[in-house]
């Protein structure tokens, strides 16, 4: 390997996990966001150093057009989507592969994915960028190809959306966890669905993504009134009354994962405003479990 090539792969592995975390807040996706780290690694190779200020900052710009460009081809395929769309969790705990996704992830709570999903894919980038990697704003301007007044803007909008839709009393591990445990006991028979009554807000919302492949609502459902009939029912059917459940660490928070043997077939995971849980959502998509280890 060539001089060359060694700094270049240097500088470009100092910063790899920055952008997998870039990726992966934008789209939602291990795999895309591998692809678009890939795809940034290759253009990456055909760059003067000498002409690079910042190769972080150079790095993040790239790596997040990529995921735009990556989201706006996959809008195309959501539209054919079968019901919502939820992000892929991964494996954060002991058990979990060492790779660079679970790294990334342990800093991404699911919570956190679905509500930038509810952004719009500039909304998001620009949030990311300035938020959370701290980009001046004339770089994230340059990022996005707009203004700069533009891109405060965004960032501005996005910022208040995830406020909005962020708990204002957050729970903390103990309780995040103990309401976990409540839904797993429930699960598995130990306690009456009825008590679940005590630790779901009025107002909850269930949320679950099958993407066609596995039984699941079409829409979100709300409200307690309707939400406990529903997981009722779902805990009722033979092929999940035959699953096998435990908890845990998803994205660096407990989740509920039903599985049969080695296969997993859902992973649940909750958000807490102080000690009630205003959302589950529920991933039984295949295609999104890959990166869940039992």
């Amino acid at each position: 390997m060539d001089s060359t090539r060694t700094e270049h792969q240097d500088a470009f592995e100092d910063h790899r996990r920055a952008l997998l975390g870039a990726a992966y807040r934008v789209l939602g996706t291990v795999a895309d966001s591998e692809d678009a780290v890939q795809e940034t690694w290759l253009r990456w190779q055909k760059v003067d150093l000498a002409a690079v200020r910042d190769p972080r900052a150079y790095l993040l710009a790239a790596v997040t057009r990529t995921a735009l460009n990556i989201v706006r081809s996959r809008d195309r395929r959501r539209e054919e989507y079968i019901g919502p769309w939820l992000p892929e969790p991964v494996s954060t705990d002991v058990a979990a592969d060492p790779g660079r996704a679970a790294e990334v992830a342990d800093e991404i709570s699911l919570a956190l994915l679905v509500v930038l999903e509810s952004l719009s894919p500039l909304e998001r980038a620009a949030f990311v960028l300035r938020e959370v990697f701290a980009l001046p704003y004339p770089e994230v301007a340059d990022t996005l190809e707009r203004s700069e007044v533009s891109v405060r803007q965004l960032v501005s909008r996005a910022r208040a959306h995830v406020r909005e839709r962020t708990p204002r009393h957050p729970a903390d591990a103990s309780t995040h966890r103990a309401l976990t445990t409540a839904f797993l006991e429930a699960a598995e028979g130990r306690t009456p669905l009825a008590e679940l009554v005590e630790v779901l807000s009025p107002e909850v919302v269930l949320t679950t993504d099958a993407g066609g492949r596995a039984k699941a609502a079409l829409r979100p459902i709300r409200g307690i009134g309707k939400v406990l009939p529903f997981i009722a029912g779902v805990l009722a059917k033979p092929e999940v009354e035959a699953l096998s459940w435990a908890i845990h660490e998803v994205n660096g928070r407990p989740a509920l994962v039903g599985h049969e043997g080695t296969r997993v077939d859902c992973v649940v995971w909750i958000e807490a405003d102080g000690a009630v849980t205003t959302r589950i959502d529920m991933v039984r998509n295949p295609e999104k479990l890959g990166a869940v280890r039992l």
